[in-house]
C-alpha cells in the first residue's frame, strides 16, 4: 500500500472539488455544490498569498484535502483551515490524520500560535478535530446574515 501526503498542486483541484461534492451533498450537510462552483470555490483558496494546502493519496488515487491558509494575528500568526475533506468511502481509515499531521508540521516548522478552523457542531468532524487536541473555544460566535 502506497499512501503519502504532499503539498498540493493546482492540477489537484478539480478531483478535490469531486470529492467535496461527495462529501458534502447529503443529508447531514445540506449542500448543494455542483463541480465548477466547487472548483472555483476551491480555487479561491488556492490562490491565497498565504495559501497552505495538502493532499492525501492511495495508490496514486486522492483520498481528501486541506484547504487553509496562513492567517496574520496580533500576537503570532496562526493557520486557519477553510476546508478539510476525505471521501465518504475512505473515512476513518487515518487518511485525515495525515492531513493534519501535514499541517501541523508546516505550524511548528514555521513557529506559528496554532491552527484554527470552524465546523458544523452537529456532523462527525468535531470528534475529529477534538481527537487531534483541538477545544472548542466558548468566546467565539459564528455569525452569518443572509441576504435576498
Amino acid at each position: 500500500m502506497s499512501i503519502i501526503a504532499r503539498k498540493m498542486a493546482q492540477s489537484d483541484i478539480a478531483a478535490c472539488a469531486d470529492i467535496l461534492c461527495a462529501v458534502y451533498n447529503n443529508e447531514l450537510w445540506q449542500c448543494r455544490w455542483e463541480k465548477n462552483t466547487a472548483v472555483a470555490y476551491l480555487t479561491d483558496f488556492f490562490s491565497m498569498s498565504k495559501f497552505v494546502g495538502y493532499v492525501v493519496e492511495d495508490e496514486g488515487k486522492l483520498m481528501g484535502g486541506l484547504f487553509a491558509h496562513e492567517k496574520v494575528w496580533w500576537n503570532n500568526s496562526e493557520v486557519f483551515i477553510e476546508e478539510m475533506f476525505i471521501r465518504p468511502d475512505a473515512q476513518r481509515k487515518g487518511y485525515g490524520s495525515l492531513l493534519m499531521a501535514q499541517v501541523e508540521a508546516y505550524v511548528k516548522a514555521k513557529g506559528l500560535a496554532g491552527i484554527t478552523l470552524s465546523t458544523n457542531r452537529y456532523a462527525p468532524a468535531p470528534a475529529f478535530y477534538r481527537k487531534h487536541g483541538f477545544v472548542d473555544c466558548g468566546h467565539v460566535l459564528f455569525m452569518a446574515k443572509e441576504m435576498e
